[in-house]
């Protein structure tokens, strides 16, 4: 199946916040906040001045939003560089295992590397992800164990 990669753009808005429901089911969420609300969010991030984050979008053959790549610039990495930060890398169940992820990480290695000064990607899986995990490393990327990541929800401030 041939697809579509492009950058996002506000007519996508609302296909966007649609996925994102999609992806919290692929993550076990059971409480999904509601569309109007995840459509502010999405248009807030993407779009707000200044937007906090960026997204390529899968579109199939039909022009159906079938995937994303949201992600975000870092600074400092190494040194005073920045670093492109993948935060959720998704396809659809329907075009998995086709090359589509393949070529979601191709376009963001295009994008970092056309961006000055970015030194390099970074992104994380859980540990209890194996298809993740197995995806990572069929593309010839190494686990990076020197980091712990720590959360705190802004609630509990």
């Amino acid at each position: 199946m041939s697809v579509t990669i492009r950058p996002a753009d506000k007519r996508d808005v609302l296909a966007v916040a649609e996925l994102i429901e999609e992806i919290e089911h692929f993550y076990g969420s059971t409480e999904i906040q509601p569309l109007a609300e995840r459509q502010t969010q999405v248009e807030e991030a993407l779009f707000g001045a200044p937007p906090m984050a960026a997204a390529l979008l899968v579109e199939d053959e039909t022009g159906a939003l079938a995937g994303l790549a949201a992600y975000s610039f870092l600074w400092p990495a190494a040194g005073s560089s920045h670093s492109l930060f993948l935060k959720e890398l998704y396809v659809r169940d329907t075009l998995r295992r086709q090359g589509v992820g393949a070529q979601l990480m191709d376009e963001l290695r295009a994008l970092a590397a056309a961006r000055p000064g970015c030194s390099r990607i970074e992104w994380m899986t859980d540990q209890d992800n194996p298809g993740a995990r197995a995806f990572y490393k069929s593309l010839g990327f190494a686990e990076f164990d020197g980091k712990i990541i720590y959360r705190v929800d802004t609630s509990t401030v």
